[in-house]
């Protein structure tokens, strides 16, 4: 191992914000990679050349590690836009949901991690407080925007409308487990938006 290599990996020679983010960006390449199975201590740190009782120190599990791992790789894919056209950001935002599951490597880790999450208490509220409500609180925030302007009933439901798009996705991922892309996001949102019932004329 060269000299450079040697200080880089010694205890202590980085500050802890770059040797968290080295962390947090090869557990999530494993993740990606590799699936759940990947995301070890001992695999993380030599990856990222960090030391295994820091991990110990910072995540009490493989599990909540590989959760805030895909939480940070997935956060720039995930902006919420804003343009000012509700159905068009939402539209947006959802595609880009899809296409991070089908395009981009993420279905198989999703799945592993619900599923892992079911019987990790430390994964669960990992998963829950880095990622599930942190989005969730992302598309109230912009439908609580679109209120404000008029594009939605003053008493719409904003949570079930966000149950309604990604819970959706999430149903036929997780528990029909059937095929789905892009070609679903503008009927969802349009439903989520206009409902079922015969529109005016």
């Amino acid at each position: 191992m060269s000299e450079t290599a040697a200080t880089r990996r010694g205890r202590g020679r980085r500050p802890a914000a770059e040797v968290r983010a080295a962390v947090l960006a090869a557990a999530g390449r494993l993740l990606l990679r590799d699936g759940m199975r990947a995301v070890t201590f001992d695999r993380v740190a030599t990856e990222a050349g960090a030391s295994k009782m820091t991990l110990y120190k910072w995540w009490p599990s493989p599990g909540a590690l590989a959760a805030e791992a895909y939480f940070t790789q997935s956060r720039s894919t995930l902006d919420f836009p804003d343009t000012g056209d509700l159905r068009a950001d939402l539209i947006a935002q959802v595609s880009a949901f899809v296409r991070l599951l089908k395009d981009e490597g993420a279905e198989k880790p999703v799945t592993e991690l619900i599923g892992a999450a079911q019987l990790d208490p430390a994964l669960a509220e990992a998963w829950s407080e880095s990622y599930a409500l942190p989005r969730r609180e992302l598309a109230r925030t912009r439908l609580r925007t679109a209120q404000r302007q008029g594009q939605l009933r003053e008493d719409a439901d904003l949570d079930i409308i966000v149950d309604q798009l990604w819970g959706a996705c999430y149903h036929r991922l997780l528990v029909l487990r059937v095929p789905f892309d892009e070609s679903i996001v503008a009927r969802l949102v349009d439903h989520a938006l206009y409902g079922a019932a015969p529109r005016a004329s």
